[in-house]
């Protein structure tokens, strides 16, 4: 099925930041109660073509700050031999330096670091070694799984975020000004002139749009992460209401694609 154009209308919702009543959320109740999920390793083509089980781990990680690539970096210091392929290529060159995971992006800024044309924490699809008992994919998201925490813990922040999108605008009100922190999709057109140029992505993918439960579920950690528990909270609320009252009209079968109710076209495209 074909990915849906993008720039279409979206619903969202406004609401006081319970830990912080001056400032506002503004979420996309479109994106939140779609059914998207990750499908990696389970039909994900990859962002490019001639890399398809690289997922969106082509070009490594753009760290938010120091704090992420310092977190990251002690994250990594628990990687073993046995679960990372490249635990010898990140050894430091010096005794008691710090592992060689991070490096400077093209425009400047800092990341993980590329080898043998991806990420350094994504084990490649294939690979074999004595002693060797991984698997395929990011060895920071196997590492949560053998610790019994969630990736938000281990991953940096980029990775674990993606696809929520979040954001900030100021809004005024005549001589105050509002913060506004939007929750929504990241989408192609959110990665710029660089997302016109993946080969395949998936949150507009009917592909993807396959989830047991909407992303205000499936994605409770990272919307927590991002929110704080009580502004969290206060989303699920607005979303258990919307998908009460879009259940209720099928029900009745009444078209659920009423103006009051946008569904994300991709969601809807994989449901028929």
């Amino acid at each position: 099925m074909p990915e849906v154009k993008d720039g279409f209308a979206r619903d969202f919702v406004e609401f006081a930041d319970p830990a912080k009543p001056e400032e506002l959320f503004r979420c996309d109740l479109t994106w939140l109660t779609s059914y998207w999920q990750c499908i990696y390793g389970a039909g994900c083509c990859g962002i490019d073509a001639d890399k398809p089980d690289a997922g969106c781990c082509s070009d490594g990680a753009y760290y938010s700050d120091s704090d992420d690539e310092a977190r990251t970096l002690k994250v990594a210091e628990r990687l073993t031999p046995e679960i990372w392929q490249f635990h010898a290529q990140a050894q430091p060159k010096k005794s008691k330096g710090p592992l060689r995971i991070s490096e400077v992006g093209l425009d400047g800024d800092r990341k993980t670091r590329k080898l043998e044309d991806s990420c350094i924490f994504l084990n490649r699809k294939g690979y074999e070694a004595p002693g060797f008992t991984g698997s395929f994919g990011c060895v920071l998201h196997h590492l949560a799984q053998k610790e019994g925490v969630h990736f938000v813990e281990t991953k940096p922040d980029v990775c674990w975020q993606l696809p929520i999108r979040r954001s900030f605008e100021t809004r005024e009100f005549g001589e105050r000004e509002i913060s506004v922190t939007v929750i929504g999709e990241y989408e192609r057109l959110a990665w710029g002139d660089g997302g016109a140029e993946f080969a395949w992505y998936c949150t507009a993918n009917t592909e993807a749009h396959v989830g047991r439960a909407p992303v205000y579920i499936s994605n409770q950690h990272e919307l927590i992460a991002l929110m704080g528990a009580d502004g969290y909270a206060e989303l699920k609320k607005f979303c258990d209401a919307r998908m009460e009252a879009i259940a209720a009209l099928a029900k009745a079968n009444k078209k659920r694609e009423l103006p009051l109710f946008i569904i994300h076209p991709a969601t809807m495209a994989a449901q028929k």
